[in-house]
């Protein structure tokens, strides 16, 4: 087996996870059910991830949480911009 398929597959999944949450933000403008707590856990450890991946010079954990990282951004950028809509 190739190794390298499964980490590709395992970092498509992760990288475009939070894109859906994303996107129901986006459009309902609501952020009732969404925890800042779980998005800041996340960003701390995609962040922690994507060191590491640097560190060893991993292309596939380098790229997956990068993206992983920007899309967290946009996520805690809309919590901020909706929370006041609850």
């Amino acid at each position: 087996m190739q190794w390298e398929f499964v980490g590709s597959g395992a970092a498509l999944l992760t990288m475009f996870g939070f894109v859906p949450q994303i996107l129901k933000i986006y459009r309902t403008e609501s952020v009732a059910d969404v925890s800042l707590f779980m998005l800041l856990q996340f960003f701390v450890g995609i962040f922690l991830w994507l060191l590491y991946g640097i560190h060893i010079q991993d292309e596939i954990l380098i790229v997956s949480n990068a993206v992983s990282f920007l899309t967290l951004i946009v996520a805690i950028g809309l919590y901020l911009k909706y929370r006041k809509n609850k």
